[in-house]
């Protein structure tokens, strides 16, 4: 009998294989068979390819929940960037979602201090779009700019197009980013998500904003994405491993429940073929903790958001590299490179020791973050981090 890990390995590789695109380094390495030995120009190994220990660049994120101020029993600066350290994380970028609501200098510095004091890795917060991520008038940009990676009401979509425009305005005039979460009004999960997706590129594209869209789970928004990109929109994504693992149904259990939700088989399919063909920038956690009560609900009682960084590497690398589907040097762009080239940062020389032979069994007691809600928890993977 198969196994989760590999029933979710063989579903993957059966829809990148109908793709027609492979991102494999060698071109008669089919699709689901064990890839050979990465050997790519920029990571090092520590002694000939036969050893297992690769070094790479160290990861970023560019969305992550750290909680504090204002729920710190769901996580804490302190406790989301050890996750980070022991996930192979050098910088993260930490979502506005927080009490104070980072929509000033003043509330802001409430987390740099704690980030000052508490964080083990770079943590780079992100500063509202709106006052109080409330959606009805833009926040202070030009007092936060020098001190976060841009702008974001993540866990709110901004349903007002016009002061969404204006938004943009003020935001571009600055040369800064904004970061949206895409969920416009109510109805079908599904539709709210890529008619906020066409809104924003189509007025990113008017006001020459620089955009990035958060957690992007449909095939119809990959495709308003790809247009606005063959237009030059100055426009970029992300989308998470849950997204790209799992389809539509899922069990009844609070480890699957996240916002927006796991797609249609059809999105998934069409996730892997956007992570194949350069569409995706990066695969991004959007590590979101939540306490054990408030997970334990099963599916449609439980509160949205899953944990992501420490399963993160390894699940993209078993799934995805390890199977052929894309290269080393993908993943790397995808889970690093590219997330210091959207927020036009240098990448520092920093680099982390991975075991990309050994498997072993995720076990989400052992994580360092509060949050312990996992979907990918048991999975057999490989990539461990070799924090010695």
């Amino acid at each position: 009998m198969l196994s989760f890990t590999e029933i979710i390995r063989t579903k993957v590789c059966e829809l990148a294989e109908s793709q027609c695109v492979c991102g494999c380094a060698d071109s008669r390495h089919k699709v689901g068979s064990i890839a050979p030995s990465p050997v790519v120009n920029d990571i090092k190994t520590d002694c000939p390819i036969s050893n297992p220990s690769f070094f790479i660049p160290a990861l970023a994120d560019l969305h992550v929940h750290f909680r504090e101020p204002g729920y710190e029993s769901k996580e804490t600066i302190l406790t989301g960037s050890m996750a980070a350290e022991a996930a192979g994380y050098g910088l993260v970028c930490t979502m506005p979602n927080l009490n104070p609501a980072p929509d000033c200098l003043e509330n802001l510095k409430v987390q740099l201090d704690i980030i000052q004091r508490n964080a083990r890795v770079k943590v780079l917060p992100y500063g509202c779009i709106t006052k109080g991520r409330a959606g009805k008038e833009p926040a202070e940009y030009a007092e936060m700019m020098p001190y976060v990676a841009g702008f974001s009401d993540d866990g709110s979509g901004i349903d007002d197009d016009e002061l969404m425009e204006e938004c943009m305005r003020r935001v571009a005039s600055l040369g800064g980013l904004i970061v949206a979460h895409c969920e416009k009004g109510t109805g079908d999960d599904r539709e709210r998500e890529y008619t906020e997706v066409e809104r924003d590129i189509r007025l990113a594209k008017k006001t020459g904003c620089r955009l990035h869209l958060c957690h992007i789970s449909t095939k119809e928004s990959l495709y308003y994405i790809r247009k606005g990109k063959a237009d030059g929109v100055k426009v970029t994504c992300e989308t998470a491993p849950h997204y790209l693992l799992f389809s539509r149904p899922v069990p009844d259990s609070g480890a699957f429940r996240m916002n927006p939700p796991i797609g249609e088989e059809a999105d998934q399919k069409a996730l892997i073929a956007a992570l194949i063909d350069g569409t995706i920038d990066v695969i991004a956690t959007d590590h979101a903790p939540h306490t054990e009560e408030e997970k334990s609900r099963g599916f449609r009682d439980s509160a949205c958001g899953i944990v992501g960084l420490e399963s993160a590497l390894p699940v993209v690398y078993t799934f995805f590299v390890r199977t052929g589907i894309i290269t080393m040097e993908r993943m790397v762009d995808l889970m690093s490179r590219n997330d210091y080239r959207i927020l036009g940062m240098t990448q520092p020389p920093y680099y982390i020791k991975v075991d990309f032979a050994t498997p072993f069994t995720l076990d989400a007691t052992t994580f360092k973050s509060k949050g312990r809600s996992c979907p990918f928890d048991g999975m057999e993977l490989y990539g461990k981090i070799i924090n010695k």
